[in-house]
């Protein structure tokens, strides 16, 4: 744990990570997302923004009460101090708190903060103790460090935007900054893991997280494709490469997307769609066939789907023990998960300055996140936070 007390009014929360501190010198998605996660948990997080704050402040429309909720969705649980690096007093507190915490978390261009004396070498002589998280676009290494590190140029430089569109059309991006989530995951399983370390050896060190990687280990079956097969894969629309059916399929209404991923789903379907001869057509009877010849085998289900409406579809290929799903807007999602008894929605906060927001993925047995604090204003607990440090530094 950190060398010593929390900032004020912290330590309350509980939590599987109830006593960490965290240092939180990121921006805009990726990190700020790895430490809300860390906060969820019990993390006791410090939000270090420069005086404009973090950049996510500003990205609006979508507001809640004039603040963006793009900031809001990434920030809760945590508390926001504004330090300007290029003033000798800000920044003699912010290497006091990289001295204080347990983690330090920064997604600034590699290399950047060296000149603040904030780099992990720097940090770690002083706390050696310290698990240092740095998340880039591409890298550290003399060919990425220089490159940008947008989500949006990772899913084209990827091959990701190559797969994602219709077959005929244009590449298209996904619509959420994919792998800034996925490295802001990454970036929270290394974090942990090197916490395991120290607690085995009482020693921290430096865990790196860049987009691309992310990218090229979240493409799984795609990127295996290549590097395993030496085949390239290309854009499908919404079908799978190697399975079917596994995709949108017409109702009389709508879409339903459909998934029979083995044989004893499949022949489920077609009991349910009163089709039963298709189990043992011999063009249907493997995955593997019913994926060569899917040209042929669509229309014969197509023709039965449209019969009836895609959520009386749904009702019964779900009884049936297929997976299938409407497509829905966010609205509509979030709203099935209530349904369901999943309660996705949380308050984070109390009175007039509770925050409605998504529930922490995890469930524990014993020890439950917590959504004490409402994402901050920029500088909010600034007063107590550098009174804090300016005692411990003294």
């Amino acid at each position: 744990m950190s060398s010593g007390p929390v900032p004020p009014g912290t330590g309350t929360g509980g939590g599987p990570l109830a006593g960490l501190l965290v240092a939180d010198f990121s921006r805009i998605l990726a990190g700020p997302y790895s430490t809300m996660l860390l906060a969820d948990l019990g993390a006791e997080v410090v939000k270090v923004e420069g005086p404009g704050g973090d950049d996510t402040r500003t990205w609006q429309p979508p507001v809640r009460e004039g603040v963006s909720t793009y900031y809001l969705g990434v920030n809760r649980n945590k508390r926001s101090v504004a330090l300007d690096l290029k003033d000798p007093g800000d920044l003699e507190l912010a290497r006091e708190l990289a001295r204080r915490a347990d983690v330090l978390v920064e997604n600034f261009k590699p290399g950047g903060l060296a000149r603040f004396g904030l780099d992990y070498d720097t940090v770690a002589a002083g706390n050696p103790g310290v698990v240092y998280a740095s998340i880039s676009g591409f890298g550290s290494g003399p060919g990425g460090a220089s490159l940008p590190g947008y989500d949006l140029i990772v899913q084209a430089i990827s091959g990701f935007m190559s797969l994602t569109g219709d077959t005929d059309g244009e590449p298209y991006r996904a619509g959420v900054a994919l792998f800034d989530v996925m490295a802001g995951l990454h970036a929270t399983i290394g974090v942990l893991s090197a916490l395991n370390h120290r607690h085995e050896t009482g020693v921290g060190q430096h865990v790196e997280v860049n987009l691309l990687s992310s990218a090229l280990s979240g493409l799984v079956n795609q990127t295996s494709a290549f590097v395993a097969g030496d085949v390239v894969p290309f854009r499908m629309g919404n079908s799978h490469p190697s399975l079917f059916p596994y995709e949108p399929l017409p109702c009389a209404d709508g879409e339903l997307i459909i998934t029979a991923g083995n044989d004893g789903q499949f022949r489920r379907l077609c009991d349910v769609l009163g089709l039963p001869e298709l189990v043992d057509d011999p063009r249907f009877r493997r995955n593997e066939d019913r994926t060569a010849n899917r040209d042929e085998l669509r229309p014969l289900l197509v023709e039965r789907l449209r019969t009836r409406s895609k959520m009386d579809w749904f009702r019964d290929i779900i009884g049936a023990g297929v997976p299938c799903g409407p497509i829905n807007t966010i609205d509509q999602g979030v709203a099935f998960a209530q349904d369901i008894g999943l309660d996705p929605v949380v308050t984070v906060g109390e009175g007039t300055g509770a925050v409605p927001s998504i529930r922490n993925p995890i469930t524990f047995s014993a020890t439950a996140p917590g959504y004490r604090l409402p994402p901050p204003a920029l500088d909010e607990h600034g007063d107590e936070i550098r009174s804090w440090l300016a005692e411990e530094a003294s």
